[in-house]
């Protein structure tokens, strides 16, 4: 099918090293459409003042245009209210937010539960949490990239775990996590689960009604926004849970010389001045899906990391990490002999943008006894062509590769 999206990107049409740009590495950033980019220009060019302070025409203007954000976030989460949404900084922020509100919970007899597949930023913050408060900290296994549910079953009917901390879809190996299925043996033990959806919400979306998690966290910059934007999703209860960790200016209620009262959620979790442009950029990224068929964008997509998958496997020496039911976003891999770095940095010079590295996904590397890994991950802007392209480009910094070392010998 001809692409009916990649026009909306004007980066794409760039050429690196004298070809043109193939960008293939959008679970670490995707890119931005012109859209967003014309409404952060509007923004900065009528309506730009902080915003919840003043009454003049553009702070009101601001505001009601970062409100408008909030209300459109909730719907875009099947949330029940736009009260249930706290704007950060990105997933990582939202986590620690969750973390450091919660932490004084966390004793002897009450941990955190996490997967051997999950980000570092859902996975050192409550590592670092329960060493400081002497709470039990455990990594529920995942073979071959699958979590393994029965273990985490047991784990929780242990009774020590008052959190469960999970991905929605893995940064390295794609796999998609059962959420609901955890959310409900998660609650069936007393405990509250948070979900990092960093790399779901764009190619999944997130239904938080049907998923029932407790908390949920996205980055901005993940879905067609500005960096340094992000969302908090949270049931209003376990909002509620959360200590202020932040004071400052728009989230206190009454200030005297002797105490500070807190206003009400979401505004209490949100110290400071905003990334007020970033926001108003985010809501236009959720106006872009939206006005698009998001069914025809996940099915394009599925069959394009399908087919990325597929194309990998014919190459002789590389080698996929993990095999999950379900994928999406990302197909990690490595070559005999060759080391990531050195693909990433040769294919780049051929137009291909990939990563390599640990991707902050150490202990999800270990599963596969490797330190390093190539890293693809597509978008709908994508297309077949480009995936052929780049196997193509792999196949020849692998013969190129392997005659050197032959010729070293």
């Amino acid at each position: 099918m001809t692409n009916p999206w990649r026009d909306d990107f004007p980066i794409l049409t760039q050429q690196v090293y004298g070809r043109r740009l193939v960008y293939l590495d959008n679970a670490a950033t995707s890119q931005v459409p012109r859209q967003v980019l014309e409404r952060i220009i509007l923004h900065y060019t009528t309506e730009h003042a902080n915003v919840h302070r003043g009454v003049h025409f553009l702070s009101t203007a601001s505001t009601s245009a970062v409100e408008d954000v909030r209300a459109k976030t909730a719907a875009f989460l099947h949330a029940p209210s736009a009260k249930n949404i706290v704007f950060t900084q990105g997933t990582t922020d939202s986590i620690h937010l969750v973390c450091s509100g919660l932490e004084d919970r966390l004793n002897e007899n009450a941990g955190v539960l996490v997967t051997a597949l999950e980000h570092h930023s859902n996975f050192v913050p409550w590592q670092q949490a329960c060493l400081r408060k002497g709470a039990p900290f455990a990594v529920c296994p995942a073979p071959d990239g699958v979590p393994d549910l029965q273990e985490m079953e047991r784990l929780l009917a242990g009774g020590r775990y008052c959190l469960v901390a999970v991905t929605q879809v893995s940064n390295l190996t794609g796999t998609v996590y059962p959420v609901r299925e955890i959310a409900d043996m998660t609650h069936r033990y007393g405990a509250v689960l948070l979900v990092d959806g960093a790399q779901g919400i764009l190619h999944l979306g997130a239904d938080t009604e049907q998923m029932d998690c407790d908390y949920y966290c996205f980055s901005g910059h993940k879905m067609l926004s500005p960096t340094g934007t992000g969302v908090l999703y949270g049931k209003t209860d376990a909002l509620e849970m959360l200590r202020p960790v932040r004071s400052g200016g728009g989230m206190v209620d009454l200030v005297t010389l002797t105490r500070t009262t807190f206003d009400e959620i979401p505004q209490r979790l949100e110290a400071g001045t905003p990334n007020i442009a970033g926001i108003i950029g985010m809501g236009a990224a959720i106006d872009y899906l939206m006005q698009h068929d998001l069914e025809q964008i996940r099915s394009y997509e599925a069959g394009l990391i399908a087919y990325t998958q597929q194309q990998l496997d014919r190459i002789p020496s590389v080698h996929i990490l993990g095999h999950p039911v379900q994928r999406a976003g990302a197909v990690s891999f490595t070559v005999e002999g060759i080391h990531p770095y050195d693909i990433a940095a040769m294919v780049d010079k051929l137009g291909y943008a990939v990563r390599s590295g640990s991707h902050c996904a150490q202990p999800a590397l270990r599963i596969f006894d490797v330190e390093t890994a190539v890293r693809v991950s597509p978008a709908f802007y994508n297309t077949m062509q480009e995936i052929d392209g780049f196997c193509d480009a792999l196949r020849r910094v692998i013969r190129m590769m392997s005659r050197n070392s032959s010729a070293s010998l």
